[in-house]
C-alpha cells in the first residue's frame, strides 16, 4: 500500500476528483495520449486517427452528423478535416440537399486507415489488458451512456 502525502494523494496514483466533468476530462486526456503515444510512429494523432476510422465505418455522413456522433465542435472538426481533405484522403460528395455534403475516404484515405490500424489495434489491446475484460465493458458502455445522459 502507498503511504499517503499530507495534500491526500499517494504518490502517482490519481485521486477520486469530486466532479465528473474534471474527472472524465482527466481520463479523456490520459487515454489521448496514452493512444497519440501508440500511433505517433505511424504519423497520426488519435484525433486524426479517430476520423479515419468513423469516416471508413460511415461512409457518405454529413459533417453535421459526424460531428454529433464524435461530440466535436464543428470549428474543430472542420479544422481536422481540412487537414485530411490536403492529405487526399477525404472528399466531400454533394447530398440529396445542395447545401449538404457527404464525406467519403479517398482510396487513398482507405489505405491509410488500414495502414493505421496495427498501431491502434495495439493500443486497445494494451488498454483493455490493463484495465481487464470486464471493466473494459464497463467503461466502454459507461461512455456510450454518459453521452446519452447528458444529451436526454
Amino acid at each position: 500500500m502507498r503511504r499517503q502525502r499530507k495534500n491526500g494523494t499517494s504518490g502517482d496514483a490519481p485521486v477520486q476528483l469530486p466532479c465528473a466533468c474534471a474527472s472524465l476530462r482527466r481520463a479523456a486526456r490520459v487515454v489521448t495520449q496514452f493512444y497519440d503515444d501508440a500511433l505517433r510512429p505511424s504519423g497520426l494523432r488519435a484525433t486524426q486517427f479517430t476520423l479515419l476510422q468513423a469516416l471508413h465505418l460511415a461512409p457518405g455522413i454529413s459533417q453535421k452528423d459526424l460531428a454529433r456522433l464524435l461530440g466535436i465542435d464543428s470549428t474543430t472538426l472542420t479544422r481536422t478535416l481540412a487537414l485530411l481533405r490536403r492529405r487526399s484522403w477525404l472528399r466531400a460528395e454533394a447530398g440529396t440537399d445542395r447545401r449538404e455534403f457527404r464525406l467519403v475516404l479517398t482510396p487513398a484515405g482507405q489505405r491509410e486507415y488500414r495502414r493505421v490500424i496495427p498501431y491502434w489495434r495495439s493500443a486497445q489491446t494494451r488498454l483493455r489488458q490493463a484495465l481487464g475484460a470486464a471493466n473494459w465493458k464497463q467503461v466502454m458502455n459507461a461512455a456510450v451512456r454518459t453521452v446519452a445522459a447528458v444529451r436526454d
